[in-house]
């Protein structure tokens, strides 16, 4: 089922690539049928995903490299990075304030740390793909968007405690979770 899974990345990344490669149409196709184009980008968003899981779930694993012997354990250190780049996106901190892409910049974190850990089919295709994604988006905005200026909003340390508490809590939820989601366990029982 190795096809489900590059199926469903390959369509989170055209649909994700098509408002930033195709802003013009885009917005052509906003103006003509309004609220009815988001419910068909996020209908495919919601596939791909679909696609995504069971490709995932049905495919065995197949390895093609050997992970570094350190990879496991940087991969558990960048997820924590990812996560606060995730947070980032959405809250007040230090990382809003002087990445640009914060949200994506956490997905190539998040890509990258599990290339280190994992060396088989799936994982190339799904951790591979989705960090390739984020790059290309990283690339095609920043053409259509041209300078960004970083923002001017006052943070505090408090602000980034919060990020940080807020990180440590969702990741050790996903460390707890991780067998369930993903179906590999992180805790050794």
């Amino acid at each position: 089922m190795l096809w489900l899974l590059i199926l469903g990345v390959l369509m989170w990344s055209l649909v994700h690539l098509f408002p930033s490669i195709m802003p013009v149409k885009r917005t052509e196709l906003i103006s003509q049928y309004g609220n009815l184009y988001q419910g068909i980008f996020s209908l495919k968003i919601l596939i791909s995903l679909v696609l995504i899981i069971i490709g995932w779930r049905n495919t065995m694993p197949e390895p093609i490299y050997d992970p570094p012997s350190f990879g496991r354990h940087v991969n558990m250190l960048l997820m924590l990075f990812a996560i606060m780049l995730f947070g980032a996106s959405h809250a007040k901190s230090w990382l809003q304030q002087n990445i640009r892409h914060p949200m994506l910049s956490g997905v190539i974190v998040w890509g990258i740390g599990h290339l280190l850990a994992n060396g088989d089919t799936r994982s190339l295709v799904l951790f591979g793909g989705m960090t390739v994604w984020a790059a290309l988006s990283i690339v095609f905005i920043n053409k259509r968007d041209e300078s960004w200026m970083k923002s001017q909003m006052t943070v505090t340390r408090l602000d980034d405690l919060k990020l940080l508490a807020i990180s440590v809590v969702v990741y050790l939820v996903l460390v707890f979770l991780h067998p369930y989601f993903a179906g590999v366990a992180l805790i050794p029982q």
